[in-house]
């Protein structure tokens, strides 16, 4: 425990209420969330209405402005996977949600299979995708070497074997493969800013947040290379919102927008932006 230490304790804003540590792991450059829920109780975490990934809910505006940037989301990142793919075309989105980015590839002509654990999500996952969405013991079921292009849209961050779960991708992704995942960034000017209020520390969901050093360094471990990383500069203004609430108990659009830009400006310098995208390659 040499190299951990405090970085912040933080409040679950959508569940529980309860406190949680961010533990400072140097030797990764990343923060752990303690104490991590036992693996029964982790579900428990995530009832809620508000939880927005497993809900197709446009009850207001924030929800409806959430999917607007969602449809064109889903365009990039079928842009992305697009430049990856094989003549077979195998993709395997790992925590789906609702299925939106899935259906998004089976429309484009991708062999596409989905997993969630969530039940919910995953019922109205497979209304859109002609059941291709499963439970998460079907990993174990797949063949060595099945995918193209394996997708995490911010999914690491809520697994809790970290190294188990990269063991696990390694095996599945073909030797010409790629994985793509999604993550929030610890690093990023609105984390500074928002501090324990951040909303994308969403403890105790998330398990682990992440930096480019420690994505790096957890992967090439199992052979696993980054070649590329890419923005997503609208997460940024989605998080700031959520943040402005849980620090003042409104989302405060023009405060929020005004911080979402900021971080966004000074990343175009840093590359550190609010959420990253990392592409990675087998050694």
């Amino acid at each position: 425990m040499n190299n951990k230490s405090t970085y912040l304790t933080v409040k679950d804003h959508s569940v529980s209420g309860e406190d949680f540590q961010l533990i400072y792991n140097s030797e990764y450059d990343m923060l752990e969330t303690y104490p991590q829920p036992k693996a029964e109780k982790l579900s428990e975490y995530y009832k809620s209405d508000n939880y927005i990934s497993h809900t197709d809910a446009k009850r207001n505006l924030f929800e409806k402005t959430y999917h607007l940037v969602r449809s064109i989301s889903l365009k990039r990142k079928l842009k992305l996977i697009n430049s990856f793919a094989s003549s077979e075309k195998k993709l395997l989105d790992i925590g789906c949600g609702t299925g939106d980015f899935l259906q998004t590839a089976l429309q484009n002509n991708w062999n596409a299979f989905g997993i969630e654990p969530n039940s919910h999500a995953r019922t109205i996952a497979n209304s859109k995708t002609n059941n291709q969405v499963y439970q998460i013991d079907t990993l174990e079921t797949f063949e060595n070497e099945s995918f193209d292009v394996i997708t995490l849209w911010h999914v690491l961050e809520h697994l809790p074997n970290l190294d188990n779960e990269i063991k696990r991708l390694h095996r599945l992704l073909k030797p010409n493969g790629r994985i793509v995942i999604a993550v929030p960034n610890f690093k990023s000017y609105d984390a500074n800013h928002y501090k324990k209020f951040w909303a994308a520390y969403d403890v105790p969901r998330h398990l682990w947040h992440f930096s480019k050093t420690s994505i790096s360094k957890l992967f090439s471990k199992q052979h696993l290379k980054v070649e590329n990383i890419k923005p997503m500069p609208f997460d940024a203004f989605y998080v700031s919102l959520l943040s402005e609430e849980y620090k003042t108990g409104s989302k405060n659009p023009l405060r929020a927008f005004w911080t979402g830009l900021q971080s966004n400006i000074k990343a175009k310098r840093s590359g550190e932006y609010s959420s990253l995208i990392y592409i990675l390659n087998k050694d």
